[in-house]
């Protein structure tokens, strides 16, 4: 019937899947023997759990070590000695000395003076306070007197900066005669490709840095990353032959500035 539940695993289907072919191949063997198989695999590892799970319960009680729930103590009689006898010939101990006795600090009596012994100060005459010093004192001078300021005591020279400046952190950047594209005008003019490295066909971009001084001097040239060939030589020379820039600013001075680019190498054509 179509509305019934189609079985796959019976011996009928079984027969019909392997109707013409080759049944001792080991298939058809296996897919007969499936339930028997299945049935027997579930018998046997209920009975393992089973035997797992209840074997530490079946040793214990083969044992005779099951726990009983009347704990035991064990109670040990410990029998003290009795003190040694008092000889009453033996004089006792003598007695701890006295402590020191610290004298405690005391303030000395009050002196008391008869009234008629005591003298009160009579205020000061007009007399004597004529003569008396009044302190501070305007002294009249010549107005058109040069006043001499006295010099300052210990080392009064300035200490001129020079730290360098990031160029990434410096109000006014330092910058070549007429810009970036002046400095490409330069560079085209005055740098030369190195024969080896038109010879060997290398191009690339070498990146160079260098300090731009407070009077534009470019110092402390150097290579961060280089292409060879002579190129990186080449870049050195070049920065070295520069015209003075223009410097960097910071708070309205003449600054340091560590500066970093890079130089390309590119033959025409490319």
């Amino acid at each position: 019937m179509l509305g019934s539940k189609l079985d796959i695993f019976k011996p009928e289907w079984l027969e019909v899947v392997f109707n013409g072919r080759n049944k001792a191949y080991g298939a058809y063997e296996l897919r007969k023997e499936n339930p028997k198989t299945t049935t027997r695999a579930v018998i046997t590892g209920t009975v393992l759990i089973v035997v797992l799970v209840t074997a530490p319960m079946i040793i214990r009680y083969i044992a005779g070590i099951l726990p009983d729930d009347t704990e035991q103590f064990k109670q040990t009689e410990v029998v003290l000695a009795a003190p040694p006898p008092i000889d009453k010939d033996t004089p006792p101990p003598p007695p701890e000395p006295p402590k020191p006795k610290v004298d405690q600090v005391r303030f000395p009596p009050p002196v008391v003076v008869p009234a008629e012994k005591v003298r009160d100060e009579e205020p000061p005459t007009v007399e004597e306070l004529k003569k008396a010093d009044p302190g501070q004192k305007t002294i009249e001078g010549d107005p058109n007197a040069e006043i001499k300021i006295d010099e300052p005591v210990g080392n009064s020279e300035v200490v001129e900066d020079n730290s360098i400046v990031d160029f990434s952190s410096v109000e006014v950047m330092p910058e070549f005669p007429g810009g970036q594209s002046g400095w490409g005008k330069y560079l085209q003019k005055n740098m030369k490709y190195p024969p080896i490295a038109r010879e060997n066909n290398i191009t690339g971009r070498v990146i160079v840095s260098f300090v731009v001084e407070k009077n534009g001097d470019l110092t402390d040239i150097k290579v961060l990353r280089g292409i060879g060939g002579g190129c990186d030589e080449e870049a050195v020379r070049v920065l070295k032959a520069a015209p003075a820039w223009r410097p960097g600013v910071q708070n309205g001075r003449n600054v340091r500035v560590a500066y970093t680019m890079p130089i390309f190498f590119q033959l025409a054509g490319q």
